[in-house]
Parts: structure tokens; sequence; C-alpha cells
């Protein structure tokens, strides 16, 4: 599938920052139960490697796994040899959108302006992640969505949560990124159920 099928089925991307290998799996079946299956461990995690490894070993014929905050391209690598098919990025880097797009991988790289939106798409980003989101607001997002090709998947990252999915959704965000509002580190899996429940029911 390719990412606008993976955000039809759920449009939320959980961003488990901090999450451990050896609970990464039962957070993983818990958000997948509820519905979320686009599942990023950024690689400031402990041992990110080993938890894409887990996910995409448990979870990849039913969730889309991936890693983020990548920075140079060996990372690409590692990640895709794990078997994560997902790049997420905090800033516009289209070199590393290269690198996943020849690996397979679907390329979601973080942007502040139309100038770096414009440079990833050309570089053949899938979906453009917004950061951080709280910066300019569902109205910068609007703006964005006149100029940006039509179509553009936009996830707005950064501050969002239950109380402010409505306004994004009605500035035209195809999805969200949600870290501190679906996972925190030491979290068990049934309290990120609930907070994934909780976000469901806001959108």
């Amino acid at each position: 599938m390719d990412v606008t099928e993976w955000l039809s089925r759920c449009p939320l991307v959980a961003i488990l920052r901090g999450v451990r290998p050896d609970e990464v799996e039962a957070i993983g079946e818990a958000l997948v139960a509820e519905g979320v299956v686009i599942l990023e461990v950024p690689l400031n995690s402990p041992e990110p490697v080993e938890s894409v490894r887990r996910l995409a070993a448990r979870l990849g014929d039913r969730a889309l796994v991936g890693a983020g905050t990548f920075r140079r391209e060996a990372e690409v690598e590692a990640v895709a040899e794990a078997g994560g098919r997902l790049l997420v990025t905090p800033h516009a880097d289209p070199a590393l959108v290269r690198a996943a797009k020849a690996r397979g991988m679907v390329a979601m790289p973080g942007f502040l302006t139309p100038a770096e939106a414009f440079g990833l798409l050309d570089a053949g980003a899938d979906a453009l992640k917004l950061f951080p989101a709280e910066a300019g607001g569902p109205p910068m997002l609007k703006a964005l969505r006149a100029v940006l090709p039509k179509g553009t998947p936009l996830l707005p990252v950064g501050g969002v949560d239950a109380r402010s999915l409505p306004a994004w959704r009605e500035a035209g965000a195809s999805g969200y990124g949600c870290g501190s509002s679906l996972y925190r580190p030491g979290d068990t899996a049934d309290a990120v159920a609930a907070k994934a429940r909780a976000l469901i029911a806001a959108l």
C-alpha cells in the first residue's frame, strides 16, 4: 500500500520516542488493535533499530513500520535492513528522501517553508511533515495547501493532541503525527491504547 492507503485506514502516526525494544512489541500490538497502523521509532530512542526489527517482524504485515529523526544515509540503510519501510525526518534533506526511495521506503520528511516542501517533493517524498506544526498552527497549513500540488499528503507534527485535531483537520491535514499525546516513555500498552482511543474519538 502507498502512504495514502495507510492514512485512509487511520490518519494517526504513532511517534514512539523513547520506547525500548523489550516493550515495543506490546505497545505496537496495542496500537494496531486500536486501529493505529503507522508506527515510527525515532532514532534517538534506546536501541531504535532493534525496536524497528521487532516491530517489523511482528506487525509488518499489518502496519507501516519505520523510524524517524534520520540524519545520515547510513541510518536509512540500517533501518531498511531491519525491515523498516518508513522514513520520517525533522528537517528538509532531499538526499535522505532519495536514499529512502532507492530502498523502496515511504518517505515522509519534515519541512517548514514552501521552498523546502517543493524541494522534497522533487526528490520523491511521498508525504510531508509540517514541523514544528505549533509554530504556524492550522492557518499555516491551510495556506500551504493552496500552493502545494493537489493531493499532497500533509501531516502536522508537534503539539498535536485530541484538543487540536479538529482545527488541523479543518485546515486540510491528511494525517497527524502524535508523540507525547500518544506515548511517553514508561507508558504501559494499556495506557497507550487508551490514549489512542481518545485521539481516534477526537477525529
